[in-house]
């Protein structure tokens, strides 16, 4: 009986400690999230801002809508730099990420998040000079609403949702795709279409990573080795970021007004 009893004050706790691991590994992952969106958030309203101006003699070029462009935003948004700016994040995710992630330490890991996240604040900065200040904070406090819900639900679930996974990659890829195509069409339609499906991935997204992280955490927790959960949590960052700053983009599209 005495065994018994030391057999399931152990467990319990292991479990005990497992869960206050958890709690903590969350926790990083969700702050090391929220310091990526504040970076990117200065840095897009630092570009933007440095990038129109009132004085016509300092305007470089003239958008649409009727705002002057100083050198920096001539370059950013009409010169062919643009495209470098808008396709940088994704090389670095595709071609960057993966071999930090296996090379670099966990600090070198963090770092490097926090670089693609000041590299988003300059390819998103035009949002400000397209969109009203009013409807960018609407559209952001709707986006963290939804997200809290979906982040939540895939913490809390008792469903299993790893089989999304695959399934919501593939819709982001025809998304991707459908984009590409609608550059040449500029169908209103089309865009229209292009951000509900949008939002509807990338919220399923939200759900499934959370889940993932969680039982990343829990399958690994025994192995003791901090270094790997600390990539892990950074990685983890990593793909709640790139969703919520989807959602965000997706719901801009259509609930944004603009200037």
């Amino acid at each position: 009986m005495a065994e018994f009893n030391t057999i399931r004050t152990a467990t319990g706790t292991r479990t005990a400690q497992i869960d206050a691991g958890l709690r903590a590994h969350m926790n990083k992952v969700y702050g090391t999230m929220s310091v990526g969106m504040l970076i990117t958030a200065l840095a897009a309203w630092a570009i933007a801002g440095l990038s129109v101006t009132t004085d016509p003699s300092a305007a470089a070029a003239q958008m649409g809508n009727g705002k002057m462009l100083t050198d920096l935003g001539a370059a950013l948004y009409l010169s062919p730099l643009r495209w470098v700016v808008m396709l940088a994040p994704l090389a670095f995710i595709f071609l960057g990420w993966g071999a930090l992630l296996r090379r670099a330490p966990a600090a070198g890991v963090q770092l490097g998040f926090f670089a693609f996240a000041a590299l988003i604040g300059i390819s998103l900065s035009s949002i400000f000079l397209v969109f009203t200040s009013f409807s960018i904070a609407q559209t952001f406090v709707v986006t963290a609403i939804s997200f809290a819900g979906l982040s939540l639900w895939g913490y809390t679930t008792k469903k299993d949702i790893s089989g999304w996974g695959s399934f919501l990659i593939m819709g982001v890829i025809g998304l991707l795709v459908a984009m590409v195509i609608n550059i040449f069409l500029q169908s209103p339609a089309m865009m229209f279409a292009i951000s509900v499906i949008g939002v509807l991935i990338f919220a399923g997204l939200t759900a499934f990573y959370t889940q993932e992280i969680k039982n990343t955490y829990v399958a690994h927790a025994a192995q003791g080795d901090q270094d790997w959960l600390d990539k892990a949590a950074y990685d983890g960052a990593l793909n709640l970021y790139i969703s919520f700053l989807n959602m965000f983009q997706f719901l801009l599209m259509f609930m944004g007004q603009q200037e």
